[in-house]
């Protein structure tokens, strides 16, 4: 049996070169062959380079192969990939994550311990270092949710997951490879381009699956930990995440076909005249990400609106 560590990366050689040699510190799964996979969406920094420098490592580490997307966008990436693919099993890892040392491990036994799962999920959890600002750890009223970082945590205990419980990213998605092909590429118009703040391409793609019938089931013994940036901690960033974010997920989710509906221009005006008239750093940070993301929504909206159109026509 054979799985595939698919690594899609573009210009970031120093968080990849840690995302690797977190997978070659990783226990080794019994019965199980691994491979890294990883494409280079058009990577203008020293990834070339670096990555056939990894190809004459020392043996030891974990069969390596890499090619070259020069299509900007991730889609393109994950795209060139499903053509490369015929593996057994094939597990997303972000050139931004680092894997728990048992990661190998427990994706090959979930996919051995749950023979009726066709898609699978675990944990993604900040890799916090103790320099983030204390706000981040804030767990009352006026908490930022999402933050910027992604985390996905649905609690210690097994479970099957459907639209209606929690749909999953593709951060730390692992399936058995057949489905690649089954369900077909990933939008090239929702996924990013360079770093951009534009997704959600995973999110559809897995809607997707599941409409096709895929089961998917929820590991929390599968772990990443994805890298912390400060800079993305800084308002004008929460802001610009909380736009995007909101605008892709309802682009992808939105069954409403009237456009904007009412409700959205009374929760403007309320977040608003809440963040104007705030009496504390907490509760202004609160309400302005929530207006931002408000907006975003009204933009999501429209997107999906002109995307049943041009499905009509």
């Amino acid at each position: 049996m054979l799985l595939t560590v698919l690594i899609c990366t573009h210009d970031r050689v120093a968080l990849l070169g840690k995302t690797l040699a977190s997978l070659n510190v990783a226990e080794r799964p019994a019965g199980w062959r691994v491979e890294i996979l990883v494409i280079a969406n058009a990577c203008s920094d020293t990834t070339h380079a670096f990555l056939d420098e990894s190809l004459r490592a020392p043996n030891g580490r974990l069969p390596l192969r890499w090619h070259a997307e020069p299509a900007p966008g991730k889609s393109h990436a994950l795209n060139l990939a499903i053509a490369l693919i015929e593996s057994d099993l094939v597990a997303f890892v972000d050139d931004d994550h680092r894997v728990d040392t048992a990661y190998l491990k427990a994706v090959c036994q979930a996919a051995d311990t749950y023979p009726e799962a066709d898609l699978f999920c675990g944990r993604i959890l900040p890799d916090w270092d103790g320099t983030e600002p204390a706000w981040v750890h804030d767990s009352g009223p006026y908490r930022i949710y999402p933050l910027p970082v992604p985390r996905f945590d649905l609690g210690e205990a097994p479970q099957a997951l459907n639209r209606d419980i929690a749909v999953p990213g593709g951060g730390n998605l692992f399936l058995r490879g057949s489905w690649l092909k089954r369900v077909g590429p990933f939008s090239v118009e929702l996924g990013p381009v360079g770093h951009n703040l534009g997704g959600a391409e995973d999110i559809e793609w897995v809607l997707r699956a599941l409409d096709l019938g895929a089961r998917l089931r929820y590991v929390p013994e599968v772990v990443q930990h994805h890298y912390v940036d400060n800079e993305r901690l800084q308002l004008r960033y929460l802001l610009a995440k909380a736009f995007e974010r909101s605008a892709s997920t309802v682009r992808v989710n939105s069954a409403h076909d009237g456009g904007i509906p009412l409700y959205m221009y009374r929760k403007l005006f309320g977040y608003f005249f809440s963040a104007l008239t705030a009496w504390s750093n907490a509760r202004r940070r609160f309400f302005q990400v929530r207006l931002a993301a408000s907006l975003g929504e009204i933009k999501g909206y429209r997107q999906a609106h002109r995307d049943r159109l041009k499905r009509k026509t």
